[in-house]
Formats: C-alpha cells, structure tokens, sequence
C-alpha cells in the first residue's frame, strides 16, 4: 500500500510509542497486561483482536479516556512526538497534542442535525464563522453522503452515515493522528469497504495517521501499512499488514488459541 508519508528516514522518532503498558481497572481487574507499538507519521496501524482482547483500552488509554473509567496505567509509558502524553486529560490531548479518539458505537449526537453534529467538532478550536464555514465544506468534500444528510437528525441517519459523521466530527479538531475504535461494527460489508476507502484517502492525500483498532482482520489488513495483533492483554504479533495477511495461522493466533512462531 502506498503512503504519502510513511518513511521513516524522514522522522527519526515515531509520532506515537507506546511502551509495555499495564492499565488496570479499580479495583484490580487487568485490562492490558502489556502492550507495546509505534505509529510513524503517514501511517495506518491495524491494531487486531478479538472481542475482549484489549484494543478498546488500549485506545482509552492512549486518549486519556481510561481515565473517566477509574482506569489507570501502572506499567510503562505513551508518547507522543517523543513527549510522555500518559494520564493527559482527553481535551487537552486533542486540543494541544492533536490526538482524537472516535469510540466504538459512534455516539454521534441523535437529536442534533447532521451539520450540528459536525459543528460541534470545532468546539476546542473555536474558528471564525468564515473559517468554520470552510472546515464544513471541506468536510463534505471528504463525505459527500454527509452534504446530503446536513439537515437531518443524526439519530435518523444510518448505521455507516453515523460512523462517516462521527469520522467528520472528528476531522473538525484538525488531528495528526487519529484513533479509530471497531470503524466497521454494525455495518454491512460494503459500507465498511466504503468507510475505509475514506480512511485511505485521508491518510494518502492529506498524510493523516491512523490507529485502528478492528475484529475484521479482512479489511483492516487490506487497508493499513503494518498491523498488531493482540490477545489477552498482550501483543502477541507484528509485521506488515501484507505479511500478516499471508499468514495460515493468522486466525488462531488472533483468537489467542495458538502462538506466532
């Protein structure tokens, strides 16, 4: 897969490293156990499990997320641009260090329109009205589907025009790297097809980092630069996502029932 800018000899540190976390929930139920990976500017991670494995608390924690869920990582580190982020508040994360989290179930606004919706992603930027008006328009050129929703209630939009609308909300912080929770759940096959392409697109024309966090290995690897797979709180795989994809044993070990050679 191509990329815009996914060349490490032109960074000489990942844009995010997490290092061998642990991140527990009070009062001792391990979410994590230890989890270690890198995103360099320009890429796509595919970050691989099934349900339970840990990815979503990976995730939270990576945001601050963690958190607000009496969370807290007792092991290792995260950084970002080589700056320790672990424990940082979610909005100054997005605000400062230009991370942002789209959930899993894409908790978009119901009793907001389409266009409410993508405003109130601009809420730590605070731009002009003119600025604002730009960044929408931009937005709808990324997500046509969403120009033409841009009136309706989010809650009467469908399963993937709500996961589009949460990307775009997203979009609105203006983020380096963006941290995507299970993109393709509840979705029918083409429509995860089409909001990966999105993601592509975004990542190859613009340079935008991902960290995607997917049961469908399928797309997932079809999609991303390189890929981790995680089971039981723990890394137990990493490689190319073309590699990875290859692999006969790639099922097994992503259900954590057998070990990466």
């Amino acid at each position: 897969m191509e990329t815009a800018v996914s060349d490490r000899s032109k960074n000489s540190h990942p844009l995010l490293s997490i290092d061998g976390i642990e991140v527990v929930y009070d009062p001792s139920i391990l979410g994590v156990a230890d989890v270690s990976l890198h995103v360099d500017r320009g890429e796509i991670i595919a970050f691989i499990g099934a349900n339970g494995a840990g990815k979503s608390t990976t995730l939270k924690a990576i945001s601050g997320i963690a958190g607000t869920e009496r969370a807290r990582i007792t092991k290792g580190d995260i950084l970002l641009d080589q700056v320790s982020i672990a424990g940082m508040a979610p909005h100054r994360l997005t605000k400062s260090k230009k991370v942002v989290h789209v959930l899993e179930g894409r908790h978009v606004f119901s009793h907001l329109t389409v266009e409410e919706n993508l405003r109130s992603g601009a809420f730590l930027r605070k731009p002009s009205r003119r600025q604002m008006e730009a960044d929408i328009e931009e937005i709808y050129s990324w997500l046509p589907r969403l120009k033409d929703k841009r009136k309706i209630a989010a809650g009467l939009c469908s399963g993937g025009e709500q996961q589009m609308l949460a990307i775009g909300r997203a979009l609105l912080t203006k983020p380096e790297l963006v941290l995507l929770d299970e993109p393709s759940m509840g979705l029918a096959p083409i429509i995860v097809d089409e909001v990966f392409e999105i993601i592509s697109r975004l990542n190859r024309e613009l340079g935008m980092s991902f960290l995607v966090a997917e049961q469908d290995m399928r797309v997932s690897l079809a999609h991303a630069h390189r890929a981790y797979v995680v089971a039981n709180g723990h890394v137990v795989l990493q490689g190319s996502a073309e590699d990875l994809a290859a692999r006969d044993d790639l099922h097994d070990i992503y259900l954590g029932i057998a070990e990466a050679a």
